[in-house]
């Protein structure tokens, strides 16, 4: 039976995100209890009238506490380049690599030091906190990309495969020859291509090779155009390739602004499925 393109397309969804998407409470926790101490002693700063001799005799006595400078200013490293009117620097904050009055400096330009003594925040682990659970926020693409396969593992786990079994996770092409004995190169342009595959289903007759992804909310553009023809060759070239089946399962209503080149893989691949396909136990029909 054929299926119907825009009925199929009409089923995607506007978003797969759970509770644990937005931020990694957990993590950012983690992050601030291995610098808890140090942010502590930097307290005794807020509201100083003395701010630079205090913070000297901070770093002299206690020099661990530079590590915590980078993330005041949400930054993830413990280098910072600077470059003023006259020199550049390359602030070290794992150990002192120039004088105290250059970091001393570096505080008082950076804006550190006035939002300190100023007692513009009353405590830094707070502040530390809001920092971490604003950079964690970047993190939510990936988070996005994992949200889609641990959805389509569970879709797996479902239909009867056991991990290490009869399915894998993260297969390369190179893998898949050894592991099997067949020739993917029509598959890997003639073996000058990593590519890797999100799960391998391998079952009594076929190996399945399958890509997921979730392009969620609205707009996406030319990334989803070039994402629908990548696949759409790919589609092409696994039908030279006995006993390989190639799946695709996408979702997202994203899809809607490029949905010609996503209409044209859809006609050309028959394993292409939605989540909705899923739940309707299309992986069950794998022979």
């Amino acid at each position: 039976m054929k299926r119907d393109f825009n009925e199929w397309l009409g089923k995607f969804k506007y978003s797969i995100s759970d509770y644990g998407y937005y931020v990694d409470f957990e993590k950012v926790y983690r992050n601030l209890d291995n610098i808890k101490i140090e942010l502590n002693i930097l307290n005794s700063l807020i509201g100083s009238k003395n701010i630079e001799q205090d913070f000297k005799n901070i770093i002299v006595k206690y020099p661990e506490t530079l590590e915590c400078i980078p993330i005041l200013l949400a930054v993830r490293a413990s280098e910072i380049y600077i470059k003023d009117e006259i020199n550049e620097y390359l602030f070290k904050f794992n150990k002192i690599v120039y004088a105290v009055e250059d970091y001393i400096r570096f505080m008082r330009e950076s804006g550190l030091f006035e939002l300190l003594e100023h007692h513009i925040i009353n405590n830094l682990y707070d502040y530390v906190l809001g920092v971490e659970v604003g950079l964690d926020s970047n993190g939510r693409k990936n988070r996005g990309g994992h949200l889609m396969e641990n959805l389509v593992e569970s879709y797996i786990k479902k239909a009867g495969y056991e991990k290490g079994l009869n399915y894998f996770k993260e297969m390369y092409l190179s893998d898949i020859e050894e592991k099997w004995n067949v020739d993917l190169s029509a598959m890997s342009g003639n073996n000058v291509s990593s590519k890797r595959f999100d799960f391998v289903i391998k079952t009594d007759n076929q190996i399945y090779v399958i890509e997921t992804n979730f392009y969620g909310g609205s707009g996406g553009g030319s990334k989803l155009n070039e994402t629908a023809r990548s696949y759409k060759m790919l589609a092409e070239e696994s039908k030279l390739v006995e006993g390989v089946t190639f799946i695709w399962i996408t979702d997202g209503t994203s899809w809607k602004s490029a949905r010609r080149n996503l209409e044209e893989t859809f006609n050309t691949l028959d394993t292409i499925y939605n989540i909705n396909d899923l739940d309707n136990d299309i992986l069950l029909s794998l022979k």
